[in-house]
């Protein structure tokens, strides 16, 4: 049954009147997967459907009611146990889009208008066996700007995990490209192969720049992947996907600012009062909740309402990407979260790198480590339970390959040297153990320290040394790396090859090595 009522609703400084309806449909089972409720397929009780605002629990049928007004997506938030369908380029179908006059008219093409509200939309849910131990795959920031960089993407990372098995879905955490949204269908027909259903996240790269209203500024990522804000649930982990690009900035108009509208925390809100507490809370983003280098970059009343809604579950977890560096950050009692045990926030490393600069591999394909060292790559968050760790797997390299190591080539013999030996730690983070020996001998701890990463700085300055051009794009200047540590050099040892050997243990315990050696020789007089 449709009700229709007219309401006046407050938007960009004018009242506009619409029809506001209540919209039924049935949450069912699935089982011959056409995507169509049969007779006696059975509706599922106690799924969450969300408008983006409110969210119902199905009843005893599998039937829900929720108010709709002329701009909504209804999306259902998959329960454990089971699985939604994927179109033929592997994104999940979880919503559906009621816009009945379309997206305004704007620079990329939004939302067909969508015609009357259906008498029921339901939604199909396939059983299926999720166990509580998985593994998700994570790209930050793609953000190609041309289709060569579509193809760097595709070639330089998709076709890494291509057929991956065992992982049973991706998410890209925004910047899906950068600001030509043409780019969306190229992007999405290349993490199609991946060969797994892949969720996607709205970044800042990513919208609508000519509105100016937030609330429009993803017409365009919503024709293609559906509403910005959503959650899915996969064993014990309940996946909160928001967007929170601000645009225009509400401070000035101009530029974008991270945070959230006053409906995303009625969404959040209303969502996570049907989670079970136990379970762990992920939160994925595209603007980091830490702001680099003490910017303004994330308006601090969001974050400390975030973090209230957040208070009363013990496990959580939040992601983003944006930067281009990787970082692990750690919220406690004086920055707002309201438990004794820190949040952790991860600022994934991007698969663009450092938006696909440095020099070209074997495979003609840019470098582009990143400005604090951090080569390009993907993350693992494997869990178990409502537990988790991470693994960071750098594009085109083993497995193991976790940090890189720098020392000079050749030391003078019995003089002291201000030459270090330094370790990029990729996943690591203050605190962590890292420890070098020379040549079997001892085992030393290594200091700590915030600063330039001298293997970045040499990738970089080679551009600026050379006397011939190189193919490819002059990287990003070094900014400090907070995953650096330093060794000195001993120099009273025999002339010769000295061997230096890495061990590295991170924040959950897995512990990594490397290799390395340096020279000595006799002074020159």
């Amino acid at each position: 049954m449709i009700k229709k009522i007219i309401l006046g609703i407050f938007l960009s400084g004018t009242c506009s009147l619409f029809a506001q309806q209540t919209l039924s449909g049935v949450v069912f089972e699935d089982v011959n997967q056409n995507g169509k409720k049969d007779r006696l397929e059975k509706g599922i009780a106690e799924v969450s459907v969300s408008n983006g605002r409110e969210v119902v629990i199905t009843n005893g049928d599998g039937k829900y009611e929720l108010p709709v007004g002329e701009d909504d997506i209804i999306s259902v938030v998959k329960p454990s146990g089971y699985k939604v369908g994927k179109n033929e380029d592997n994104l999940p179908q979880f919503f559906y889009i009621h816009k009945p006059k379309g997206s305004p008219d704007l620079k990329f093409k939004g939302v067909e208008p969508t015609g009357k509200l259906p008498k029921s939309v339901d939604f199909a849910l396939i059983p299926s066996e999720e166990k509580e131990n998985f593994t998700a795959l994570i790209f930050g920031d793609p953000q190609p700007y041309t289709q060569q960089e579509v193809d760097y993407f595709a070639d330089g990372i998709v076709a890494e995990v291509e057929g991956i098995e065992n992982v049973p879905f991706g998410l890209s955490l925004g910047d899906l490209v950068g600001n030509d949204l043409d780019l969306f269908n190229p992007y999405i027909k290349a993490v199609k192969n991946a060969g797994i259903p892949w969720y996607n996240l709205l970044g800042n790269h990513d919208i609508n720049f000519d509105v100016e209203n937030d609330i429009f500024s993803d017409e365009t990522y919503e024709a293609h992947f559906g509403p910005a804000n959503y959650a899915f649930n996969y064993g014990k982990v309940h996946f909160l996907v928001l967007d929170d690009v601000l645009y225009p900035d509400p401070r000035d108009g101009k530029g974008y600012w991270g945070g959230f509208r006053e409906d995303q925390f009625e969404f959040i809100e209303n969502n996570l009062k049907h989670v079970p507490k136990d379970h762990l809370i992920v939160v994925a983003l595209h603007i980091p909740l830490s702001e680099p280098e003490g910017r303004d970059t994330f308006r601090d009343e969001d974050r400390d309402r975030l973090f209230e809604l957040l208070k009363d579950f013990p496990n959580t977890l939040s992601l983003s990407a944006h930067t281009h560096i990787q970082r692990q950050d750690f919220f406690g009692k004086e920055e707002g979260w309201q438990q004794d045990k820190p949040h952790h926030h991860y600022n994934v490393g991007t698969t663009s790198g450092d938006w696909y600069s440095g020099k070209l591999d074997e495979n003609n394909i840019p470098v582009s480590t990143m400005r604090d060292g951090t080569p390009k790559g993907y993350a693992f968050i494997n869990f178990k339970g409502n537990e988790y760790n991470i693994d960071y797997k750098v594009a085109g390299k083993p497995v193991d390959y976790q940090m890189e190591v720098f020392a000079p080539k050749v030391v003078a013999k019995g003089r002291r040297t201000k030459a270090g030996i330094y370790v990029n730690f990729f996943m690591g983070t203050e605190g962590d153990e890292v420890l070098y020996r020379i040549d079997d001998g001892e085992w030393k701890e290594m200091q700590y320290i915030e600063d330039y990463d001298p293997s970045y700085i040499e990738m970089v300055y080679e551009w600026d040394l050379t006397e011939e051009l190189m193919p490819g794009k002059r990287s990003s200047n070094p900014i400090k790396s907070e995953h650096l540590w330093r060794g000195n050099i001993p120099t009273k040892l025999e002339t010769g090859e000295h061997s230096i050997e890495i061990k590295a243990t991170d924040m959950y315990g897995k512990t990594h090595t490397a290799k390395s050696s340096y020279r000595l020789a006799e002074p020159v007089k």
